[in-house]
């Protein structure tokens, strides 16, 4: 692994780690109230299209990052639109 793979992986690994913590407080609590519905599509699909870039380029760093933020964000959007409705 050459020096930018691994800054590309240090960088990929604290963004993701980043999102964690609120990812496991929203998926505990189920409060999705301070969600916003627009930022929170616009932010997934975004996710979405870092992951296929990084897919196209061959960019392992950016594949791995937004493979497991797109889940995360994919969830927490279905939560939004789930238990948004209900407060």
């Amino acid at each position: 692994m050459n020096w930018t793979d691994t800054v590309g992986y240090i960088a990929a690994t604290l963004t993701t780690l980043s999102f964690a913590p609120q990812a496991w407080l929203t998926f505990r609590t189920r409060d999705v109230s301070g969600i916003s519905l627009g930022m929170y599509s616009a932010f997934t699909l975004g996710v979405a299209l870092w992951l296929a870039y990084g897919w196209m380029v061959g960019a392992w760093p950016i594949v791995v990052a937004n493979g497991i933020t797109l889940l995360l964000a994919m969830a927490i959007l279905g939560m939004k639109l789930v238990y948004g409705s209900r407060r």
